[in-house]
């Protein structure tokens, strides 16, 4: 099967001395992920997980998924950052975008998601819409202690309980934890829920290809056998440097314009459905090259609906972004522009058209505009949106980001910057063990 198409000639003629002169170093970070000697190195489980991942934990966790799904109307999936954002991006971008409109269906559960935000609103509506409802949970979280899934499993286990007993809420929860410590595990323990493991060598946002992602995946009715399948195709197109590697083309172009100048990254979709998979990418390349005074930003549009907000911006503003667009070369469904005989909206000589060839024309339009604007244009190509071509992007992303991380003399697989908002917090908090903090705060304010 054909992989991902990229194209960088629209950006290549912005920064050519840069992309021929990292060469070598691409090599070189390509030889740190290979052999495991560059920084991180402890977490670079997911780099063959794709060809790793037995058979055997891909079908319980079908098994599972099918549990949750034939005893319940709605599964919600708790977690936060790489624990939530890989599984929406996923189910958001092979479902229909009114399906939620339509309400659950007997073994079609709507996947819910909590503990990804603290919000008080959004906490009692949840629990408003599961009051009498059947549900299930799927708690995801090495520790069980990260603030905001925390809070939200505390709630929903309590009203889950509430509604349906201890007894079977135990069927209808399923934790995914560290193998052997934590707070999650030992509830988990103590209380006999089924579990699955967050592997240690895989960091959150690389986690959508183990159960992390996997089981909400499976869970809302998409298969996981043809997502790994995709992902496992880009692992062997990508395994090796040189020329004709997606991967080392896209992470040696976005690092040419970064020393050219460009500083700003920006995600472009013109399907809808691919909204999530943005957010997705922005918490895979922001975490993981945003560090030690270094990094391309990484911003998102969806197009062309931000052509009527962004487009000024991007068109005119500073000249510091680049723009990575990912297209869909094929919509699964055809629909055409009707003949009006009064034509009063003056579009008659779009008559037959499909849609998707308007949005095509849109897409070139305003590439050939950037691009005459002076931002680089990075294009990237996919068939269709399906698991398999999915489980193609989300490799080629993650594997990219690594040798990126490398070229930019960065570790791309720790993240200390997220603490410093947590220590601050757990101060104000008066959390206890925190007694310093607090003191030491409370002269701040």
């Amino acid at each position: 099967m054909k992989s991902i198409e990229i194209n960088i000639q629209d950006a290549l003629y912005f920064a050519e001395k840069e992309y021929a002169a990292l060469e070598a170093p691409a090599v070189e970070a390509f030889r740190k992920l290979d052999t495991g000697s560059g920084e991180g190195s402890d977490f670079l489980g997911w780099l063959h997980l794709p060809s790793e991942t037995p058979q055997s934990l891909v079908d319980s966790i079908n098994k599972t998924a099918e549990r949750l799904r034939e005893n319940c109307e709605y599964v919600v999936c708790v977690g936060i950052g790489g624990s939530y954002l890989g599984a929406k991006a996923v189910i958001y971008g092979l479902s229909g975008l009114f399906d939620d409109f339509y309400g659950p269906k007997p073994k079609e559960p709507k996947i819910l998601y909590a503990g990804q935000n603290i919000g008080e609103e959004y906490m009692a509506e949840l629990q408003q819409l599961l009051e009498g409802k059947t549900f299930g949970i799927i708690v995801i979280s090495k520790s069980g202690t990260t603030t905001e899934p925390a809070i939200a499993f505390r709630i929903l286990k309590e009203q889950l309980e509430k509604q349906v007993g201890r007894d079977k809420a135990k069927d209808l929860i399923v934790a995914v934890t560290d193998a052997h410590k934590g707070a999650l595990r030992t509830l988990a323990t103590q209380e006999g829920y089924e579990t699955y493991v967050i592997p240690d060598n895989v960091g959150g946002r690389f986690s959508v290809l183990t159960p992390v992602g996997l089981l909400p995946i499976a869970c809302a009715g998409y298969n996981i056998e043809k997502l790994l399948d995709g992902a496992r195709q880009m692992e062997q197109t990508a395994l090796r440097p040189g020329p004709e590697n997606p991967v080392e083309i896209y992470a040696r172009m976005r690092n040419a314009l970064y020393r050219s100048g460009k500083k700003i990254e920006i995600l472009v979709n013109y399907n809808p459905k691919l909204h999530y998979f943005s957010e997705w990418w922005k918490q895979l390349y922001g975490e993981s090259e945003g560090k030690d005074g270094k990094g391309i930003f990484p911003a998102s549009v969806d197009n062309t609906t931000d052509l009527h907000s962004m487009g000024q911006w991007i068109q005119e503003g500073e000249r510091t972004i680049f723009e990575t667009v990912v297209s869909v070369k094929t919509p699964a469904i055809t629909r055409r522009i009707p003949q009006d005989a009064a034509n009063l909206d003056g579009i008659n000589y779009l008559a037959d058209k499909r849609i998707d060839e308007v949005n095509k024309m849109a897409e070139l339009g305003t590439k050939l505009a950037h691009v005459d604007g002076g931002v680089p244009n990075i294009r990237i190509e996919i068939e269709k949106l399906d698991e398999h071509w999915l489980g193609q992007l989300i490799y080629f992303f993650e594997k990219s980001v690594g040798v990126s991380g490398y070229l930019l003399g960065v570790n791309p697989f720790n993240q200390p910057g997220v603490e410093a908002y947590k220590k601050n917090m757990f101060a104000l908090l008066e959390k206890p063990g925190y007694e310093k903090e607090t003191a030491e705060i409370k002269k701040k304010l």
